[in-house]
């Protein structure tokens, strides 16, 4: 009976274009594996990434509102399985690798901090060296996971999670070294912000801080002004934009790229520097911050596997990824257990001041 892996790699190879990575042309992994008889090898790593703890972590993450009372804010999970739609979605189009799609887009956000970006504001002012969460993501991969062994990924989907952030810099850069090898990576990549764009608006809304009008009118005039209308503009545009360079890389057109770009600033300007958002933000960074200093002081506090690891990179480093791998709701609790009073219940201390 043929093994129904090897049937999957045929398959890609009749179907996918001939820019997509085929899974049985993966450079492979740090540590060689006996391949899967029914997974290709970018099913497992799609498939390691969601079984792992730290993917389990993201659903108490923040995106971008702080401890939202409200079920319906997003989360890092929420968002990760956002970007893998719009991903797959745009990979399905051109007829590239859905799998390695899925897998780089499960992984791109594993290393985000608690608290959103006033997360990894804190760790960047504080930790030598800074603080940058595709560095993270492929830390968490590497070594983190399973208790220091690592999810021992393939090559592409580790190019991708550790080159996927844009930060505020250009979303199609000119110097393409910047880009992830694979056009699936850059997929995933150029997905990552359709994504929060789109999404932080809708809740930016349901927080009362923007309308619908609110987005200025040079923008909606080339993308729209709903939030399904938006991403599908952005995703149509980013297909065509691609095949009208020969699918030499993931494009979009010169004017929907722009009034992306525009977006974020306005995002940047009206929503992330809020001063409601800037007050919260504020107190997490402190919050963090003051962990950090604590922890560094008791290294004893620390889980001894981030301690008496090899790969550790000593105390600074292990505080690190103790702090970043924390869910926001842990932060709280640790931060209320270290530098907060218990409540005093009835009867403590009745014999000390009998």
């Amino acid at each position: 009976m043929a093994i129904l892996r090897e049937q999957i790699e045929e398959r890609e190879r009749n179907f996918l274009c001939e820019s997509a990575t085929l899974s049985s042309e993966s450079l492979g992994r740090e540590r060689d594996e006996s391949e899967c008889s029914i997974r290709t090898c970018f099913q497992r790593d799609r498939d390691r990434l969601i079984h792992s703890k730290s993917f389990r972590r993201l659903k108490h993450k923040t995106q971008v509102f702080l401890k939202p009372q409200d079920d319906h804010y997003r989360t890092r999970l929420t968002h990760t399985l956002e970007v893998g739609q719009i991903a797959r979605t745009i990979a399905r189009a051109l007829r590239l690798n859905e799998d390695l799609v899925e897998a780089i887009a499960m992984g791109h956000d594993l290393g985000h901090t608690p608290f959103g970006h006033s997360g990894e504001a804190a760790l960047t002012e504080i930790h030598p060296g800074g603080f940058h969460h595709p560095v993270q993501s492929l830390r968490v991969v590497d070594l983190l996971e399973r208790d220091g062994v690592g999810l021992n990924l393939t090559f592409e989907v580790r190019d991708g999670i550790s080159k996927h952030s844009k930060g505020l810099g250009r979303l199609i850069p000119d110097d393409r070294s910047h880009l992830p090898r694979t056009l699936e990576g850059q997929i995933v990549r150029i997905s990552d912000i359709i994504a929060y764009v789109n999404h932080d608006i809708d809740d930016a809304i349901r927080a009362g801080i923007l309308t619908q009008d609110s987005i200025p009118p040079e923008i909606a005039s080339v993308v729209g002004t709903g939030h399904s209308g938006r991403i599908g503009t952005m995703v149509n545009d980013v297909i065509e934009a691609t095949q009208n360079v020969g699918m030499e890389y993931i494009s979009m057109s010169s004017a929907v790229c722009k009034a992306t770009e525009n977006l974020r600033a306005f995002l940047h300007e009206n929503v992330y520097n809020h001063p409601g958002s800037v007050q919260e933000f504020r107190k997490a960074k402190d919050l963090l911050k003051q962990l950090y200093t604590y922890y560094l002081n008791h290294i004893d506090r620390v889980p001894s596997m981030l301690t008496s690891s090899e790969w550790s990179g000593g105390d600074n480093q292990a505080v690190c990824d103790y702090i970043a791998g924390m869910t926001d709701s842990y932060a709280i609790s640790c931060y209320e257990e270290i530098f907060l009073p218990i409540p005093w219940a009835k009867g403590v201390g009745r014999d000390v001041f009998a």
